[in-house]
């Protein structure tokens, strides 16, 4: 074949291929079989080899790339991506209508916009010139990561825009078929708009947003494969997909089944929603297939889909906890703006309250940062809402009087929004004899001996005695940029205090929002000096998973047991997750030490800091599979060694599974010395004939 029919042939191969994954992985339908689709692609390659200047970014086999990148890079969104506000019922909805109305100058809002709310990761996507070249996460919705190597694997994204010729036909249009019988207009996705992809392909920049989501059938196999695999299961398709796309390695997303639906064309811009809707499913985007158009004379009829929509929601392919509601006209729904950081032209109607029942195998208190004292059920594992249900808030030692909750109860569990996992009642009637009344001050003596606790008059909760909330929050703070813990130079017990009284930082997450200029007018600071901090901060952002698990300080984990537990679970998601059976099963870590993980992880505080610090770009570097060649080894590093810190010595030793002490013992299996060791340890080594290594024997003994 002659370069020119070799470029003839790759053309006709990429529109015939493209054509294959739109009907497959956009409208669930097959034009030709796998094994088929399969075979031209292989040709193309085989082509593309022989002619690798025909090669394009666009071409089908250029979704996977090769290597793993080392970090993500910083993106800022050129316009903002924004979350929605929440409403509960058709009252809130008709509130937030009069009050757009109101700031409209008193007119009608004649249209609404409906789509069904995806539970995934929201992502954006760009095109140059119709040519996909970037996808970045949301973020903190101003700057988010660069994810385009991960994203460049999803089969239902378009790498690039389908053109006026070759928009696939649209008599199928989504799989994805709503059964609603009411009246309001399914215009969204009657027929295929005329002709917007032209228009929008003359323009040089195409921006369009999504959620990155994994239908419940295809998490189900994954789960299948796991079991059988002897892995633990993945815990929801939403943090599955999220864990999939924030993966250094593309490999990672290859393999796992995503989907991008989109819900938003942010360029070019269009007059209505609906509009745009119509143009993403031209340029051959998949949507949820659930949008709809309802006037204003139709309220009744968008409150009666939406009340039909959360009954068979649980059949879709996907998860929702409920329904976006947007003014449609995009001129009015700019004009109202942004409050804080959601917009005033849109709310999510979200679904009740799912419920399930469960038994209650403990409670446990957790102490959080104001030095309050929280008590946690631990719940046999139970499915609500779509996702695994573990613990549960009983928020005070009133509310377990109120509800009379006992060890070994069972107990009804909700989750309030879709998020808070919370008992609503006990089922007297299913008691088992012999439970006693939960004494929750003697819990709190048992669980905390060291602790004295105080109950302020007029107040609900315990509080540890003596401990202000910024007592606590500079000793948490303090630890976490330790040495054993992220060792952030810098931020020793009086700049952090500095910090705390300024105001500046509230939360350990805050450490990350500091900029050099406003640190810089703290007494303790000059401008060298803060711009050392924050790049010393800022460089903390990458910690090892058992380094991030000893700086967030829960209680009774230490450098030791941070490095087992991580080893065990190789990454926090599926360490949050973890019953008390299985973190018992985790060598020298008893109920105690279980009953203190279990709480940390309920507590809603801890929970909100770990997602401010994933927005914030703190990405944790999950354990890998090292052979544990030092296991059952104990050492002891004294002195300073040349190639590398006493930490990152320790720290290299117990990846390899050995235990490190700071001092000799008859259990020592060997003392590693560096210059000036202590003589006092080389002293006892010899008295108990423990032998001692130099720095290039320990070298060869951590090499692989």
């Amino acid at each position: 074949m002659s370069r020119v029919e070799a470029e003839k042939r790759i053309v006709k191969l990429r529109k015939l291929i493209n054509d294959y994954r739109y009907h497959y992985h956009v409208l669930d339908e097959s034009i030709m079989s796998e094994a088929a689709a399969d075979s031209l692609k292989h040709e193309l390659s085989i082509l593309e080899a022989e002619y690798p200047d025909l090669i394009t970014p666009d071409s089908p086999t250029q979704r996977v790339a090769g290597r793993p990148l080392d970090k993500f890079e910083k993106v800022r969104h050129e316009k903002r991506m924004i979350s929605l506000a929440d409403v509960f019922s058709e009252e809130e909805v008709r509130d937030w209508i009069a009050r757009t109305e109101k700031q409209i100058g008193g007119g009608k809002i004649e249209e609404f916009f409906t789509d069904i709310k995806m539970d995934g990761l929201a992502c954006s996507l760009k095109y140059r010139d119709g040519v996909f070249y970037q996808a970045v996460t949301r973020g903190d919705g101003l700057v988010g990561e660069d994810v385009t190597l991960n994203v460049k694997t999803i089969e239902n994204v378009p790498l690039k825009l389908a053109s006026e010729s070759s928009v696939p036909s649209f008599s199928g249009t989504s799989s994805l078929q709503p059964v609603f019988t009411g009246g309001a207009r399914l215009r969204s996705r009657q027929q295929p708009p005329k002709d917007p992809s032209k228009e929008v392909l003359e323009l040089s920049e195409v921006e369009v947003r999504g959620e990155i989501v994994i239908f419940k059938e295809d998490f189900e196999r994954l789960n299948e494969i796991q079991r059988k695999n002897g892995e633990p299961e993945f815990a929801n398709p939403r943090n599955l997909a999220a864990g999939s796309i924030r993966q250094l390695d593309p490999r990672v997303a290859a393999s796992r089944p995503l989907k991008f639906i989109a819900y938003d064309l942010v360029t070019p811009d269009s007059t209505t929603w609906h509009d745009a809707y119509e143009t993403l499913r031209a340029l051959g985007f998949q949507t949820s297939g659930e949008d709809k158009v309802f006037t204003d004379k139709e309220m009744k009829q968008m409150f009666h889909y939406i009340a039909e929509l959360d009954e068979y929601r649980k059949g879709l392919k996907f998860n929702t906890d409920g329904m976006v509601i947007k003014v449609n006209n995009r001129a009015i729904y700019d004009r109202l703006g942004i409050v804080g950081k959601t917009p005033r032209g849109a709310v999510a109607f979200k679904f009740p309250a799912e419920e399930s029942t469960t038994v209650v195998r403990d409670i446990v208190i957790s102490i959080g940062r104001t030095g309050a004292a929280t008590p946690v059920a631990i719940l046999d594992p139970v499915q609500v809402a779509g996702t695994t249900v573990r613990h549960a808030s009983l928020h005070n030692a009133d509310e377990i009087r109120r509800l009379d909750v006992r060890i070994g109860d069972t107990v009804i569990i909700y989750k309030a929004g879709d998020i808070i996992p919370q008992v609503k009642e006990v089922l007297v009637s299913l008691r088992p004899e012999g439970t006693v009344v939960f004494d929750y001050e003697e819990a709190l003596r048992s669980q905390y001996p060291e602790l004295e606790f105080v109950r302020p008059e007029g107040e609900v909760v315990y509080r540890v005695k003596g401990e202000s909330s910024d007592f606590i929050l500079k000793r948490a703070i303090q630890y976490y940029a330790s040495k054993p813990a992220l060792n952030i130079e810098g931020l020793g017990e009086k700049n952090v205090a500095a910090l705390v009284d300024s105001g500046m930082v509230k939360s350990i997450a805050d450490l990350y929002r500091l900029n050099e200029t406003n640190v810089a007018k703290l007494s303790r600071f000059g401008e060298i000096s803060a711009r050392n901090l924050v790049e010393a901060i800022q460089a903390s952002k990458e910690p090892t998973l058992a380094k991030f698990i000893t700086a967030l300080g829960i209680r009774h984990v230490g450098v030791q047991t941070a490095v087992a537990l991580a080893r065990e679970f190789k990454s926090l998601d599926r360490l949050a997750m973890a019953t008390e059976d299985e973190l018992m099963a985790v060598p020298d870590i008893g109920k105690v030490v279980a009953e203190a993980i279990l709480a940390w992880f309920a507590d809603d505080d801890n929970m909100k800091l770990l997602a401010d610090l994933d927005n914030l770009g703190v990405n944790i570097r999950n354990e890998t599979n090292v052979a544990l060649k030092l296991e059952g080894k104990s050492y002891v590093v004294s002195g300073t060694l040349a190639t590398m810190g006493r930490e990152e010595a320790e720290d290299k030793l117990r990846l390899l599974g050995a235990v490190v002490t700071s001092s000799v013992t008859k259990n020592t299996t060997a003392l590693i010395l560096g210059d000036k060791p202590g003589k006092s340890k080389v002293e006892k080594a010899a008295k108990l004939g423990i032998p001692t290594i130099g720095e290039d024997e320990f070298l060869q003994l951590i090499e692989d």
